[in-house]
């Protein structure tokens, strides 16, 4: 093993839809314990369904704009330099409701999620651009994460 750097414009591009997903590592070199991801949200409806991860941690790092984290009916506005940790079935998602672009870095350990971004990147988009929750609940699942069903209104 030997240090692995990434410089800014390196990486893997990928993701589904409008965010925007760059791997900066994939686990090939951490033993795949460590996985790790910048994602660029951008303003708009973007926002991956409610669900938990069985089998993975993820840390969120706020390094630019400000994005909105929701677990279950409780909601947080997070900004630059905010920390948000998940573990294992604790239900989750983000958006950006904001004005402007936002980007975080994004932990999983182990790695086993950074393929779900891969996948995601062979899905159709809708007319706005978007991927169908449907669509992103199937890849979901074939990383040990359950789409939490929407509350009847």
């Amino acid at each position: 093993m030997s240090i692995h750097v990434v410089r800014p414009g390196e990486g893997e591009m990928t993701g589904g839809g409008p965010i925007r997903v760059r791997v900066l590592e994939d686990g090939s070199h951490t033993e795949h314990r460590l996985g790790l991801v910048e994602c660029v949200v951008p303003p708009g409806p973007a926002s991956p369904p409610q669900h938990f991860h069985k089998n993975h941690d993820e840390v969120f790092i706020i390094t630019s704009g400000k994005l909105r984290f929701t677990s279950n009916d409780q909601t947080w506005d997070v900004e630059v330099g905010s920390v948000v940790v998940v573990p294992p079935n604790v239900p989750h998602t983000f958006n950006n409701p904001f004005d402007k672009p936002a980007t975080m870095l994004n932990t999983f350990t182990p790695d086993i999620y950074i393929q779900y971004f891969r996948d995601l990147s062979k899905l159709p988009v809708d007319e706005r651009g978007l991927l169908k929750p449907a669509d992103i609940g199937r890849v979901m699942s074939n990383y040990g994460t359950v789409v939490v069903p929407p509350k009847p209104a």
